[in-house]
């Protein structure tokens, strides 16, 4: 009921046990650490394509795309008002890395650098700016018409405020913080060095995940925090799965062990010491039954206590266990 009041729902009673006993957390950088609503910063077209050019044909391929990034190019196509004329046909996704897709007989990509390599060349001039924006906490997308680049879009998913907070106090209780996104390690390490996580694990595929997480429970008892689709099969593989309800999706939420029902990421260090403190409690309680049992055996067996006593006494000691339990109600952030 406390941890209700505090928008986090422990599934099972197991789940509240072992939240409290996590060593290493993994957080989806997309939607726990970022807001997970990315935006167009910086349009970089090569020379002989307009600025419009580049977008108009971004926004063709991209407008077939589920992923988050793809959603700030259709925000910034609509902004500039760009006109729906270009059909994608043949659309291709491959998960991770870029989309493809021909217009009229021209085949079009979009994605990493290293997708884009396969089908164009792209200058060093374009290499060099891609790792200047990827410096600065951003995402830079290659689109590529046939074999030749046509420019890069960058976009960036900006840190919550409470993030750097929140993995602080996380670090505080002793737990190690990693990171875990899809962008390449410049941008990722750019987010990581914001947030303060100590480690980042970047480029990692949706199916990479789960090989990452059992990796890390090589290491200590993992906790997982996600919020997408994909999450969901790692949010079962880590030992204790945390769904971002807000903006979560209904198969992360199902998969999860512990649903935070907003997108603030100080919930999770609330979980955690919420777990702490009740288990700190019922061990306390089980100590002191035992001790007040063991002292009314050795009075009774050197005659000093009666049976009565014995009754008084066990009764006493469920009144103060179910008194020290009411604690749980109080806890404070």
């Amino acid at each position: 009921w406390e941890s209700a009041k505090h928008g986090i729902m422990f599934k099972t009673a197991v789940s509240l046990e072992e939240t409290g006993k996590t060593q290493i957390i993994a957080l989806d950088k997309t939607g726990t650490i970022t807001s997970g609503k990315p935006q167009v910063t910086d349009m970089v077209p090569v020379e002989g394509i307009s600025e419009e050019e580049l977008l108009s044909i971004a926004y063709a391929l991209e407008k077939k795309s589920e992923h988050p990034l793809a959603h700030a190019i259709l925000q910034k196509a609509k902004e500039a008002q760009v006109h729906d004329n270009l059909e994608i046909k043949n659309f291709l996704a491959v998960a991770g890395n870029g989309l493809s897709g021909k217009i009229d007989k021209e085949t079009i990509y979009g994605g990493n650098q290293r997708f884009i390599e396969k089908y164009a060349k792209i200058p060093l001039s374009m290499i060099k700016k891609s790792e200047e924006l990827a410096n600065q906490g951003k995402t830079p997308l290659f689109f590529a018409c046939d074999e030749q680049l046509i420019g890069i879009i960058a976009v960036a998913d900006v840190i919550k405020e409470d993030s750097p907070q929140a993995v602080k106090e996380l670090q505080n209780m002793g737990i190690r913080v990693v990171m875990l996104t899809g962008d390449n390690e410049r941008t990722a390490k750019a987010i990581g060095k914001q947030a303060g996580v100590d480690h980042v694990i970047a480029g990692v595929l949706p199916e990479g995940k789960e090989s990452v997480i059992r990796d890390l429970k090589e290491k200590g008892k993992v906790a997982m925090v996600g919020d997408g689709i994909n999450d969901a099969p790692v949010l079962s593989r880590a030992d204790i799965g945390i769904a971002m309800g807000a903006l979560g999706s209904d198969a992360a939420i199902e998969a999860a062990d512990i649903v935070l029902m907003d997108d603030d990421p100080a919930k999770i260090a609330t979980a955690m010491n919420i777990s702490r403190k009740t288990l700190r409690i019922v061990h306390q309680n089980i100590v002191f039954a035992l001790a007040i049992k063991i002292a009314c055996l050795a009075l009774g067996a050197a005659g000093v206590a009666n049976m009565w006593m014995a009754i008084f006494a066990d009764v006493g000691v469920m009144v103060l266990a179910v008194l020290n339990a009411t604690r749980c109600l109080s806890y404070k952030d």
